[in-house]
């Protein structure tokens, strides 16, 4: 009988530091908040210090454990659960190096870097391993809510331990029989004489629900108090620990939180995915965050947590997508196969590199292209939360701008940055041909690891429905104007440009199609055709998306275009600087003319999806 393969420890992660510090410096400018308040203790050197020391960390400690982990995955041991050899160490390191405190305030000991350096600085921690990043990003995110909606007590408390990995954080709001519908959940909170709570119920799914990485872990519970209101405004957020501690944070005795089991999934093996049981013995004891006056308020308080955990999420879509890129990209220069396109009849030819094949480089180009601009996306939607910070308190005008536009672009980075990120993954295993679907290489894993980007924190079509029917209403519409006037301010200036014209307005024709399309949505609604709202919502983002993504990568090509003159042709940023102007070129012509074809299918007003009774599905 043949023995399991070894699976060996070897970092495979990749990423683009050029491509961040391009972003960052030469694209959208941080070095114009360095240096200044809230950002004095920055300047670009640190930054790119930071970036690079944080690339070495991701392939020397998370990186080498992936696929290890995913082999071996979690498991449980006395109602406990175990994490995979080395995860223990990494969270040590982690917090030792204080890559999940660059962006905390200097309060909880952090670097309070910008919030555009912090997620570059993620991508790099989950791009490397996105199971055991799960752990850290749960709790960064529980502690970030807490930060914001605590007491002055619980935050002293709970934020400086969350934040320094002493103790982890979960969001535990899903309920078998209430997934995405999360007013129906059942879990019930029954106040006692102290003013603390029974907390008695089940959750399931709960990502990083237990593990062995910290002394204590702090569950963000959603419950119904008795006499609550029905659906969503009758729920109260609790904190609920593991185990009890009292006002100094001395630990106690278990606060009757069990491990009902440990979800078996496609991918994220070494991420504890739970279902956890609170109050099997009626001990489970919680307070609500925020105190007895934020009763009923739990849904408010969970989205200051769901907004920068959407965020998230869209970055681990494109983490893993840049690594399977680039991964296909390094086989692809070694790999050879068949000859020359000149060469093809002739059985004599030598065998060359498929990165000469001209399918494998359509696919190298749209895998770049589809990673950049979820990047770009990325950095952009965080410069805006930089400015808004860097601009409170002096300009009140340009504050609300900057909130509303990241308002709309986090729908756009979650939905469109997770669906572009397993594609790109799926094209990265067609680039290595059958070698891909092995585990030999690293590509099958991040395809399978990246399939629930698009489900957890709000499904996809959840984010759609948050675009169509609250994002692009906000403020009388004018957030979405906003917008669209960037991007046609954009055209107008460089629509004859010498060799990024065409790709200009075909971006301008791209606008336009949106703008006709958010038209037909407002008049939708306005006359009841309701239906027609979530058929096209999916679509609708993702034009969206396209043409944000369309415009920074050519805003992106410009800048290189003017500056490639004088680069000389020897140097790596030559062929850096073409790459980007190729890119941005590839994606009008290829990815940015779908928007248009998507607006003819949204005014076709179809509505088979409807028509087709439920019988006619399938005879079986």
């Amino acid at each position: 009988m043949s023995q399991p393969k070894t699976i060996s420890a070897i970092n495979r992660y990749k990423t683009d530091l050029r491509e961040m510090n391009f972003l960052l410096f030469e694209q959208f400018k941080l070095g114009d908040l360095l240096g200044k308040a809230p950002f004095q203790d920055w300047d670009e050197a640190q930054v790119k210090d930071s970036l690079k020391e944080c690339y070495r960390w991701a392939r020397e400690v998370a990186g080498p454990l992936n696929a290890t982990a995913d082999h071996e995955g979690c498991h449980l041991e006395n109602g406990r659960v175990i994490t995979p050899k080395g995860f223990k160490e990494a969270w040590k390191s982690l917090y030792a190096a204080g890559w999940k405190g660059i962006g905390v305030s200097t309060e909880y000991d952090g670097a309070e870097s910008p919030r555009a350096v912090q997620v570059l600085v993620e991508e790099m921690i989950c791009g490397s391993n996105t199971a055991f990043s799960m752990y850290g990003g749960l709790t960064y995110g529980a502690a970030e809510m807490l930060e914001q909606c605590a007491t002055p007590e619980q935050k002293t408390l709970l934020c400086n331990k969350m934040f320094k990995g002493t103790w982890a954080g979960t969001m535990c709001l899903t309920e078998s029989q209430a997934g995405s519908d999360v007013g129906a959940a059942r879990t019930k909170a029954t106040k006692n004489p102290d003013g603390t709570y029974n907390i008695k119920g089940t959750k399931i799914f709960i990502s990083a629900g237990d593990h062995d990485l910290t002394e204590n872990i702090i569950h963000m519970v959603l419950a119904r108090v008795d006499g609550a209101p029905a659906g969503t405004k009758g729920l109260t957020l609790f904190i609920v620990p593991k185990v009890r501690y009292d006002a100094a944070g001395k630990l106690g005795v278990d606060n009757d939180v069990s491990v009902g089991a440990i979800e078996h999934k496609m991918g994220i093996n070494a991420s504890a995915t739970c279902v956890l049981n609170f109050g099997e013995n009626d001990a489970c004891i919680g307070v609500p965050v925020g105190g007895e006056s934020k009763l009923n308020q739990g849904m408010p308080q969970m989205f200051k947590m769901m907004n920068s955990a959407r965020i998230a999420v869209g970055v681990q879509g494109m983490s893993v997508a840049a690594s399977a890129f680039l991964n296909a990209l390094e086989y692809a220069k070694e790999r050879k196969q068949g000859a020359a396109m000149d060469r093809w009849k002739d059985a004599t030819a030598p065998r060359v590199p498929i990165i000469e094949h001209p399918d494998v480089r359509r696919m190298l180009i749209d895998m770049k292209a589809r990673v950049e601009g979820i990047r770009a996306l990325a950095v952009k939607l965080c410069l805006h939360v930089d400015r808004a910070h860097a601009l409170a308190g002096k300009d009140d005008a340009k504050v609300a701008y900057h909130i509303s536009q990241v308002d709309l672009l986090v729908p756009l980075l979650k939905a469109w940055g997770t669906d572009q990120g397993f594609a790109v993954c799926e094209t990265a295993i067609q680039t290595f041909g059958g070698a891909g679907y092995t585990r030999d290489y690293p590509v099958e894993q991040y395809c399978r690891d990246s399939k629930i980007f698009s489900i957890y924190e709000g499904t996809n079509h959840i984010q759609a429905m948050d675009l169509v029917g609250r994002k692009l209403g906000q403020n009388g519409g004018a957030n979405l104007q906003a917008f669209i006037a960037d991007v046609g301010a954009f055209v107008a200036k460089h629509g004859e440009h010498p060799m990024l014209g065409d790709s200009v307005k075909r971006l301008g024709r791209a606008q336009e199609a949106l703008t006709g399309s958010a038209m037909k949505l407002l008049m939708w609604f306005q006359t009841g055709k309701m239906t027609l709202v979530p058929l096209a919502a999916n679509r609708f983002l993702a034009m969206m998306a396209e043409l944000c993504a369309g415009w920074l990568l050519l805003e992106g090509a410009v800048i290189a275009h003017e500056t490639l003159p004088s680069v000389s042709a020897e140097q790596p940023d030559h062929a850096f600087y073409t790459g980007k102007i190729q890119t941005a070129i590839y994606f009008a012509r290829n990815i940015l003319s779908g928007v248009e074809d998507k607006a003819r299918m949204m005014n076709d007003e179809d509505t088979t999806p409807i028509d087709i009774p439920d019988a006619a599905f399938a005879t079986v």
